[in-house]
């Protein structure tokens, strides 16, 4: 272990105390309680016309002797379930629902009829090869599987206060406990895929006991260390590999085990798994104050937010592996970007902001929730993006050129590989605990969506009304209801996008200047009920530019406003948008659309088209002269594109000096 954090934890403000009443997101997490979460009970339960099979809940019927019949799907088809549970149970922690808890009861009784004696959960083990668990821990995320159950049943537990799914999962947990550690006949090894790790801190902070804790802790130290356990695994099985009659290659980067955690200097491999992994290390260094541990957190973090993030907040530039590839490699059109690693990126960062609250994690947070993530489904909520590419052509995408089939250039409806739409689900059902966290007696506000919030800080009872105009206009109001006057630090983040923030308390200025502290403006004061702060943060329409050394970037400019990226769309612009170009002098103008894609600010500017008509047939031209031609261009935000039918789309666009 390492040496001891000394500073005190913040804590977030838990989804029970928050009450989200915010124009633009209500209408997300509307979405999700009304469409999306009935959507995907649709889904796993194979009732959606046109959509691929998902087999999710008749594994667990047929493992609980309920029906007849194969296994069908991934290997880690269970999670479908696990994750739809979950985002059930947020849905019930902020509104009681009698019908929708009676399917999820429902859906918890047979999963209680297929877990074995001993506490073991894994449908495809089960039905499909029952002889041979925990033979492939490299390929078969049977400890992942495990750890979104027990995700789902801590988050049911505190929803509903019902023991049944809770004590499912703790008996996972408790077999878990005995198959794995350094014992006699135990496996000393880990998951190839990260995310029993957190889950396993969730049960612990639910239960109180440590065992969960440590094995967390176990799961962790272990990861990396020599000689290799995937590589041993292997060899004890044959080197057989799940998923073709060939043999197993193993590449540690992959799996992020080519060093022990603390030694790792740059994010590597499957970009899921490392945020996911890294998640959970913050959590064990929040837990035990292991100061190594949370060093390795920020040298990770640092790697990502300055040299690997695309700038809507996606991670993981390579299809091959889904992973990072390496420093300044973030090509647009190739782009991985899976939904789920942004949202696994959110997880890491609000974990970051526990352990020290820093707007750098909430502007990468905000950045990635705004952008990747409600990009990542569409308006109706029954269409998802599974990759999320920066610039999309749907004829090189749908053509002969391979490296571009993992892109697609309209939302799915559903994915035999489903992670994604259930992720998304849980995240923005879950969304009010992302907004406050408290810290002595601080009071933060990561972010701005409106809605109503209540704590105690020691014995003084708070009530928080925020309103907020974001994303559309930088204005934050906040009203403070007290039972008797109070001393306490409300601290408001200044984004990294605004470039001037102004505080009036009860109309009156209130001078930040000196008030800031790691990127949050703190505001110290006896308070009295009824007081009211304005934030007012500017939202310029800023022109960004890539580092020199990213090339795919190089000579391009992207807008961005407020929290929102932007992008040009062949539905505004026409086709051919590499022909486009941004003068550098260029007028931007903002406007709202109430008729486009339910209401977005536009950005329209003057620029110029390269026009290629008069070019002829050759290929290679000398004496050509480039004949550019005023037009109107309109962007419109990220989150928004591929709403309006197939077509080109493209975030960063040349620019004319």
């Amino acid at each position: 272990m390492g040496q001891a954090v000394s500073k005190g934890n913040a804590k977030p403000v838990s989804l029970k105390q928050v009450n989200i009443t915010d124009q633009f997101w209500n209408y997300y997490i509307n979405l999700v309680r009304d469409v999306v979460v009935p959507y995907q009970w649709d889904a796993i339960n194979d009732r959606v016309e046109g959509a691929e099979r998902s087999g999710a809940v008749s594994n667990f019927k047929i493992a609980a002797g309920l029906e007849k019949g194969d296994f069908y799907g991934y290997v880690f088809q269970d999670t479908d379930v696990a994750k739809w549970l979950e985002a059930v149970s947020y849905l019930l922690e902020t509104k009681r629902d009698a019908a929708l808890e009676q399917v999820a009861d429902e859906m918890i009784d047979i999963i209680g009829k297929a877990q074995q004696p001993d506490g073991y959960l894994n449908t495809f083990y089960t039905i499909k090869e029952p002889g041979k668990k925990w033979t492939n821990l490299t390929e078969c995320h049977e400890l992942y599987s495990a750890g979104h159950m027990i995700e789902a049943g801590v988050a049911y537990f505190k929803a509903t206060g019902k023991r049944k799914l809770l004590d499912i999962v703790c008996r996972i947990a408790d077999d878990i406990a005995v198959v794995f550690g350094d014992g006699p006949g135990q496996i000393a090894g880990y998951d190839g895929h990260q995310e029993v790790e957190l889950a396993l801190v969730k049960l612990y902070e639910t239960t109180g006991n440590r065992k969960y804790l440590e094995l967390s802790s176990y799961f962790i130290d272990k990861r990396g260390q020599q000689p290799s356990f995937f590589e041993a695994e292997a060899d004890r099985r044959g080197r057989t590999t799940h998923w073709n009659n060939n043999k197993i290659h193993i590449d540690p980067e992959y799996f992020q085990t080519h060093l022990p955690v603390r030694e790792q200097e740059a994010a590597v491999g499957h970009a899921v798994r490392v945020v996911y992994m890294l998640a959970g290390m913050a959590d064990v260094a929040r837990e035990t104050g292991d100061e190594s541990l949370l060093e390795a957190c920020r040298r990770l973090w640092d790697n990502i937010a300055a040299k690997q993030m695309y700038i809507t907040g996606g991670i993981g530039s390579m299809a091959h592996g889904e992973a990072f590839s390496f420093d300044y490699d973030l090509p647009n059109d190739t782009v991985y970007s899976e939904t789920c690693a942004s949202i696994g990126l959110i997880f890491f960062a609000h974990r970051m902001l526990q352990l020290e609250p820093n707007s750098r994690y909430a502007d990468v947070m905000e950045r990635a929730l705004f952008n990747t993530v409600i990009a990542g489904m569409s308006r109706d909520g029954r269409h998802f993006f599974y990759v999320n590419p920066l610039e999309v052509s749907p004829d090189v995408c749908e053509g002969k050129n391979k490296n571009y089939n993992h892109v697609k250039p309209v939302r799915q409806e559903w994915f035999g590989c489903a992670c994604c739409p259930p992720n998304i689900a849980r995240l923005l059902a879950s969304l009010g605990e992302y907004l406050y966290s408290t810290k002595g007696n601080t009071i933060y506000s990561h972010l701005y969506i409106g809605g109503d919030m209540e704590l105690s800080l020691g014995d003084t009872k708070i009530k928080l009304n925020q309103q907020s105009g974001m994303p559309w206009d930088g204005a934050a109001r906040f009203e403070i209801t007290l039972d008797q006057p109070a001393a306490f630090s409300l601290a408001l983040r200044i984004p990294d996008w605004s470039t001037n923030a102004t505080v009036l308390i009860n109309g009156e200025a209130y001078s930040i200047t000196d008030k800031i502290v790691d990127g949050y403006a703190r505001i110290e004061r006896l308070w009295i009920s009824g007081d009211n702060v304005e934030l007012t943060l500017e939202m310029p329409i800023m022109r960004v530019r890539s580092h020199p050394l990213v090339k795919q970037n190089a000579g391009k400019v992207a807008l961005q406003r407020g929290p929102l990226v932007y992008c040009v769309e062949e539905a505004d612009n026409g086709p051919q948008l590499q022909q486009l170009l941004l003068p550098q002098d260029a007028k931007l103008e903002a406007s709202f659309d109430e008729q486009l894609v339910g209401g977005i600010e536009v950005i329209k500017a003057q620029g110029l088209k390269l026009q290629y008509e008069q070019w002829g047939t050759q290929l290679y031209r000398s004496n050509a002269e480039a004949a550019l031609e005023p037009t109107s261009l309109t962007f419109i935000p990220y989150y928004a594109w591929a709403n309006r039918g197939k077509g080109e789309m493209a975030v960063w666009v040349k620019e004319r000096l």
